[in-house]
C-alpha cells in the first residue's frame, strides 16, 4: 500500500544510518585492517539479513535459488561487498573521512558512464555536465582547494575511493536484471563473499585483530550500512507515492555525515571539503534533472 508519509520516514532512517557510516568506517579502521573490517561487517550484516528474511517469513526463498542464481551470486558478491568494500575501506584508511566520503558520492555519474559501453545509453547533455560539475569537485578536495597547484594531499586514496565507485556502479549495472528478492538476493551475495574474504584475511592480515572497539565498529557497519539501510531504502521507494520525493532525501546524508564526522572523528571539516562536496551535489542534481520515476 502506497503510504508518502511512511515512505518518508523510511527514507529519513535511511539517511540518519547512511549519515553515521563514514565516521563508523574510520573509527574502526583506527582498531582494524581493510579486510578485517570487511571480514567481521560482511558476518554481522548476514546475520542481520537472515533475521529480517525469517522475520518477514522469506528465508524459504533460499531454497528456491538455481544453481544459475547461486552462480550469480559468487560473482555479484566478489564485486560487493568483497572488492567495493576492500577498496572502499583502503582509501578510508588512507585519507581524512570528510574527503572519502564525498569521493563515494560520485558513483552515480559513474553509473552514467559505464552505461554508455555496457548498456548501449547514450549520454545526454545534463550527464556531461553532471559530470564536469561534480568531478570538479572531487579536484577540488583532493587538492585541498589548491586547484591550480594541482597537489593531491593522496593521490593513492583518491584513486581508491574513485576506483570503489567503478566497482559500485558495474554491480548495479549487472544487477539491473537480477529478477529474484532484492533482500533474498544480497544476503546470498554476502554468503557467497565469505570465503573469499576468509581467503585473503588469512593470507594478507590477522584473523582476531584483538580489539573489541574495532569489532563493535565492524558489527555497527554490518548492521546498519550492509544491513538495515538497504531494507529501509527498500521499503521507502516500495511505499512512496513519489519516489523522486523520497530519492531526493539522500542529499541530507553527506552533509549530516561531515558533521557527524567532526564531532566524533576529530576533524576540522576544511572549507575545499565543503565547497567540493557541494559541486558533486550540484552535478548529481543536474543529472536527476527531469528524471521520472
Amino acid at each position: 500500500m502506497k503510504d508518502q508519509k511512511r515512505a518518508t520516514r523510511y527514507a529519513l532512517a535511511t539517511v540518519a544510518m547512511w549519515s553515521t557510516v563514514a565516521s563508523a568506517f574510520k573509527l574502526s579502521l583506527a582498531h582494524l585492517t581493510p579486510l578485517q573490517l570487511l571480514l567481521y561487517s560482511s558476518l554481522a550484516s548476514c546475520l542481520t539479513l537472515a533475521g529480517v528474511l525469517a522475520a518477514t517469513s522469506r528465508l524459504g526463498l533460499l531454497r528456491t535459488f538455481t544453481r544459475a542464481q547461486w552462480r550469480r551470486s559468487f560473482l555479484f558478491g566478489a564485486l560487493n561487498p568483497f572488492l567495493y568494500y576492500t577498496i572502499l575501506f583502503a582509501a578510508y584508511d588512507l585519507l581524512p573521512a570528510q574527503e572519502a566520503q564525498p569521493l563515494n558520492y560520485t558513483w552515480a555519474i559513474t553509473l552514467s558512464l559505464l552505461a554508455v559501453p555496457m548498456l548501449g545509453q547514450k549520454l545526454r547533455g545534463r550527464d556531461v555536465a553532471a559530470l564536469v560539475v561534480s568531478y570538479a569537485g572531487v579536484v577540488v578536495i583532493a587538492t585541498h582547494g589548491e586547484v591550480l597547484e594541482m597537489r593531491f594531499a593522496s593521490p593513492s586514496g583518491v584513486v581508491l575511493a574513485l576506483v570503489s565507485t567503478v566497482i559500485w556502479a558495474l554491480y548495479w549495472i549487472l544487477g539491473a536484471k537480477d529478477d529474484r528478492d532484492p533482500v533474498a538476493g544480497l544476503f546470498a551475495n554476502f554468503l557467497c563473499s565469505l570465503p573469499l574474504t576468509l581467503l585473503a584475511v588469512l593470507c594478507f592480515s590477522d584473523l582476531w585483530p584483538g580489539s573489541w572497539p574495532g569489532l563493535a565498529g565492524a558489527a555497527y557497519v554490518g548492521v546498519f550500512e550492509m544491513g538495515l539501510a538497504f531494507v529501509t531504502w527498500l521499503t521507502a521507494l516500495k511505499c512512496a507515492e513519489n519516489a523522486a520525493r523520497v530519492a531526493n532525501l539522500i542529499f541530507l546524508s553527506p552533509f549530516c555525515s561531515l558533521l557527524l564526522i567532526h564531532f566524533f572523528v576529530g576533524e576540522a571539516i576544511m572549507p575545499s571539503t565543503v565547497v567540493g562536496l557541494g559541486l558533486i551535489l550540484a552535478g548529481l542534481g543536474v543529472q536527476r534533472v527531469g528524471v521520472r520515476w
